[in-house]
Parts: structure tokens; C-alpha cells; sequence
């Protein structure tokens, strides 16, 4: 396998860069302050591609490669993770899930006008009472006739108030358990659907993070995604999309802890001379080197199997596990090096840290992944081959695109 970056993705890089110097950086701090999504933010990342930047061309997306997904995270994420959480959503979470498993009319109807950046995605698991414990969930779809009747809750949805459009699972039928959850594309202005905002968050504050309510929402039978009863692997399969935009986020959150400390050491003196000179400060940065170039290696190899059409949960949530962990350790150094300063907001590594600790709990807390990483090495646990693998790039619908 050859990890060299292609003159195409950095380029993407660049672009990337530039645009989160641009439209994030200079907001980021005030709509950090104000708890909402810097304004206009969604539509510039709509121009830039970045809303359907691997979905195929076929499906109005930029179709480009896994990696490039990858690489765009970890530059969004660089400027500030609420960015990067949209790319989770709307592209890991809801877009790659409805190519993966929708039907080619729901492709035409929601997956299109998403990738275009008309309709944003969201992803509705999580319940008051079920977060890892999937199995708890409450929420319930019966079906009447050519439709279901949607009742239940969902907490910490990101773009709970913003998005048109949301994948969102529930019971089919509970005695089958696992096997008896199904997935539904709900929209917003469907009768019945309700949303609020939960302030208050000790990170990511300028992202839109609420509830949905359902009650009786009638969904028309036509947007069950995939069959009955394969929510769980539909739901799973989804977070390993996820998890890898968090794999990939991490290490621009750990890049940007390293460039703003690389310039305080050499202009913050003690004892006459740069904080650099001093050997543990050293030591701090030298850790978040290695952090960061590690990190890049797993999320890199999650990506490269992606690209390949080879199921990839043990490898991504091992990068999600081992990024998020250092980007904390990371976020944890900074304010070290910075001393008083990093414990103000007048620097943004306070808010570095805040951010990095919520990546160790949504999408798969720190210990389930550890759990998880255990149970591959002793055998307890295996990969098996899904009815509907995630599309190998290049895309055959983009090759057939090109010849026609």
C-alpha cells in the first residue's frame, strides 16, 4: 500500500486550509461564545464541495475518495470541531449510509440534494436512555397500511434544528432485539416531528446539538431504509463512516495544538531565554508530533481499505480510539505550555480541550472501543461481510458517467 498523498488531494488540502482560514478561524471565537453556527457556514461548504465530497458525481456529490474525506476533516477540524461534526453528520453518518443502503429512488430523492448541499443530513440513534446500549432504545415504528407510525425520542442529534432530513431508527418489532430494529428517512416537516436545543455543553458550543420528539409522524413506507430489521447494521455501519471523520478530525485538532504551541515557545521567554529551550516543554511537543504523525498512519490505512470496498470497523475504531485520546492529551499540553494564558479564552487551546473531550464519548465511548480492540484479539469478535458493502472508489456510476 503507498499512503502518498496524490497531487489532487493536496490540493484538497490546500483549498481546505484556505477556506477554514477564511470562513471559520475569524468567527470561530464569537460564535463559540453565542452558542450557534457561524452564520452562512453550511452554504460556503456547499460551494467548496465539501457536502458531498465522496459521494459519487452520478449523485451530485464531488466524487472524490475516502481519503479526501479524511483529509478535509482533519483541516476543518484544525480551525474547530463544530465544522468537522457536520461532516460527520451530513456526509459519514447520513450520506454514506444512504449509498450504501438506500434504493436508487431514495438515492434521487434525499441522497442528491444533500450531496449538493439543498438538503442537510442528520442521524437520530441516541435515546435518553440508550446511547451505547443500543438495544434500550424506545422509540417505535408500526406499520399501517403504506406507511409507519413513528413514536419516541432522540437526544444529542448534532444539527438537531438545522437539518431537512434525518435517518432515524427504531423498533420494528422489540422481541427480536438487534434484529428488530429498522431505519427510516424522516424529514423535518413531516407532522408530528419536534426539535429543541440543548445549551450548555462544556465543548463544541457553536455547534447545533438537541432533541427530536416523534409522535404518531406518519412515514411513508417507501423510506425504510434497507429491509426490516437491519437497522443495528445499517446503524453500525453508519459509525464506521463516523468514526473515521473523528479518526481523521483529531489529528487537525492535534496539528493545530502543535502550531499554535510552536509559535508561543519561541516567542514566550523564562528565565531569559524561549520557552522551547526548556527540555519538558520539548517533551510536550515532541509528543504531540508523534501523536499526530501515528494518527495520520491509522486514519491514512482506514481509509486506503475504505477506498478498496474491504470492511474496515476494527481498523477505524482503532484510529478513532487511539486519535481521540491523544487529541485530548494533546488539547491537555497546550494549556500547559501556555500556563495562564491556556486557561483563558484569550487562546484557543482552552477551547481545544474543551472540544477534545467530547470525541472521547459520542460515537463509541473510549472504553467501548477498548472493549471492542480486546474482543478482535481474543477472537470474540469478527467482521462479517454485510448485504450492502460501502461503494470501492473510483465509482463504477462516475466511470459509467464519464464513458456516456
Amino acid at each position: 500500500m503507498d499512503f502518498t498523498l496524490s497531487d489532487d488531494h493536496l490540493a484538497l488540502k490546500d483549498t481546505v486550509r484556505r477556506f477554514a482560514e477564511r470562513e471559520i478561524e475569524p468567527h470561530i471565537r464569537e460564535a463559540d461564545a453565542e452558542q450557534k453556527l457561524i452564520p452562512g457556514l453550511l452554504p460556503k461548504m456547499a460551494e467548496q464541495g465539501l457536502l458531498g465530497i465522496c459521494i459519487p458525481q452520478k449523485y451530485g456529490g464531488a466524487g472524490m475518495d475516502y481519503i479526501s474525506l479524511g483529509l478535509a476533516c482533519e483541516e476543518l477540524e484544525r480551525a474547530d470541531t463544530v465544522v468537522r461534526v457536520v461532516m460527520s453528520v451530513h456526509v459519514g453518518l447520513s450520506g454514506l449510509a444512504l449509498l450504501q443502503w438506500g434504493t436508487e429512488a431514495q438515492k434521487q430523492q434525499y441522497l442528491a440534494p444533500q450531496a449538493r448541499g439543498e438538503r442537510i443530513g442528520g442521524y437520530g440513534l441516541t435515546e435518553p436512555n440508550a446511547g451505547s446500549d443500543v438495544a434500550n432504545m424506545q422509540a417505535t415504528a408500526v406499520k399501517k397500511g403504506d406507511r409507519y407510525l413513528l413514536n419516541g425520542e432522540k437526544t444529542w442529534i448534532s444539527l438537531a434544528n438545522t437539518a431537512d432530513q434525518f435517518l432515524i431508527f427504531a423498533y420494528t418489532d422489540k422481541s427480536k432485539k438487534h434484529d428488530g430494529i429498522s431505519c427510516f428517512i424522516v424529514e423535518r416537516k413531516y407532522p408530528g416531528v419536534t426539535a429543541r436545543p440543548i445549551k450548555g455543553k462544556l465543548g463544541v458550543r457553536a455547534g447545533d446539538t438537541g432533541s427530536l420528539a416523534f409522535h404518531d409522524v406518519e412515514v411513508p413506507a417507501a423510506n425504510l431504509l434497507g429491509r426490516e430489521g437491519e437497522g443495528f447494521k445499517i446503524a453500525m455501519s453508519a459509525l464506521d463512516n463516523g468514526r473515521f471523520t473523528l479518526a481523521s478530525g483529531a489529528v487537525g485538532l492535534i496539528e493545530a495544538c502543535l502550531d499554535h504551541c510552536t509559535r508561543y515557545c519561541h516567542d514566550r521567554k523564562t528565565f531569559g531565554e524561549e520557552i522551547g529551550k526548556h527540555q519538558l516543554v520539548q517533551q510536550m511537543l515532541a509528543r504531540m508530533v508523534q501523536m499526530r504523525d501515528i494518527g495520520r498512519l491509522l486514519y491514512y490505512h482506514a481509509g486506503w481499505l475504505k477506498n478498496q470496498g474491504v470492511r474496515n470497523t476494527r481498523e477505524t475504531s482503532l484510529a478513532k480510539w487511539t486519535n481521540c485520546a491523544n487529541c485530548f492529551q494533546a488539547a491537555h499540553d497546550a494549556i500547559q505550555i501556555f500556563g495562564a494564558y491556556g486557561y483563558s479564552n484569550e487562546y484557543p487551546v482552552e477551547r481545544y480541550f474543551r472540544n477534545a473531550r467530547g470525541l472521547m464519548i459520542y460515537e463509541g465511548t473510549h472504553q467501548i472501543h477498548e472493549i471492542m480492540q480486546a474482543q478482535y484479539q481474543l477472537g470474540y469478535r469478527e467482521d462479517k461481510p454485510v448485504r450492502c458493502p460501502l461503494p470501492a472508489w473510483p465509482f463504477e456510476a462516475d466511470r459509467e458517467l464519464a464513458a456516456a
